[in-house]
């Protein structure tokens, strides 16, 4: 009786102990639950420890390209689906426009969606009726590879990247890089440079002195100057986000007002502080491929994580660049 009293007791702790651990602490089971792993102090002062990672929608092909509209929804493209949502808080879904292989979105300054449409090769403005405009296809009368992502400038110029990862099959590439442009008004997009092999996702710091570009297939981020009339220069490599075969890879970025970025990376999304620091990773029980700031406050990261999009409370407050 004594024995079988002491095993309960120990039930009992053992079971004690399982649940005052804190959540992200991640289970030594092989399966990815989420987590918040900090890799320093400055973590935890952009996000609470108890942070809870809830499901706003699910069932989705691939996700891509998260906007936050103000009106109270988000913008989601579907790879694979091959269309453009709303997608509402409580997981109310409108289709907004069937395209092939719609990828990353933002807002420019005249609150236009922009989106980048891979088998259109193009930058397009779409409506909210699910009309789209082209505005750019060509550079030096040459098609775009497969524009991938987005992002409004500090001039309001449009910057994108267009590597080949998504170039339709049976399509010729023309152009013989993977480059990285500015869209300005005159509709004629401007090559900034050529030098990274597959660029994805891309971010202005907060003051716009600084533009970040991600590389898929070198796994690394660069970080450029921002000089005269919207060009770049001096580019350096600002961080690195290795990881092994399926783990994921540098893909979508955004950034924080205190000029903090969420670069989505292997298992989740890798925070780094300004100066180049790898601060945590939010790890997420599906691979993400993009993220944006939402509600009110602009305090919500809405995450597009291939099947899913999540909703994850920080107590960071985002940079929108088209405000």
């Amino acid at each position: 009786m004594k024995c079988r009293v002491r095993i309960v007791q120990l039930l009992a702790v053992a079971a004690l102990i399982l649940f005052s651990m804190p959540h992200w602490v991640v289970a030594e089971s092989g399966a990815r639950n989420f987590a918040l792993q900090a890799e320093s102090p400055e973590f935890f002062k952009l996000i609470d420890r108890d942070a809870q990672l809830s499901v706003v929608g699910t069932g989705f092909g691939f996700t891509e390209g998260p906007v936050w509209d103000e009106a109270g929804f988000l913008y989601v493209s579907d790879e694979t689906i091959n269309k453009i949502y709303r997608l509402y808080p409580d997981g109310k879904k409108e289709e907004v426009l069937a395209l092939g292989d719609p990828d990353g979105n933002t807002f420019d300054r005249q609150h236009r969606l922009i989106d980048c449409a891979s088998v259109l090769r193009a930058i397009i403005a779409v409506t909210p009726a699910g009309k789209y405009e082209i505005l750019a296809d060509h550079y030096e009368g040459k098609k775009l590879n497969s524009p991938n992502d987005v992002v409004t400038g500090p001039n309001g110029a449009l910057y994108f990247t267009d590597p080949n990862m998504d170039l339709v099959a049976g399509e010729k590439q023309e152009i013989s890089f993977q480059g990285v442009y500015r869209l300005g008004s005159d509709g004629s997009p401007r090559l900034l440079t050529k030098e990274l092999t597959q660029p994805n996702g891309l971010a202005f710091s907060p003051d716009g002195r600084h533009f970040y570009v991600d590389d898929s297939e070198q796994r690394n981020i660069r970080v450029y100057d921002v000089i005269p009339e919207g060009g770049i220069a001096n580019g350096r490599i600002f961080g690195e986000e290795p990881g092994g075969k399926g783990d994921g890879v540098p893909d979508g970025m955004k950034v924080d007002e205190q000029g903090n970025l969420y670069v989505t990376g292997p298992k989740g999304i890798w925070v780094w502080n300004p100066q180049g620091k790898h601060i945590g990773t939010i790890v997420l029980p599906e691979q993400p491929a993009n993220l944006a700031w939402g509600d009110k406050d602009y305090r919500t990261l809405y995450i597009t994580a291939t099947t899913s999009v999540y909703r994850l409370k920080m107590k960071a407050q985002g940079f929108i660049p088209y405000r």
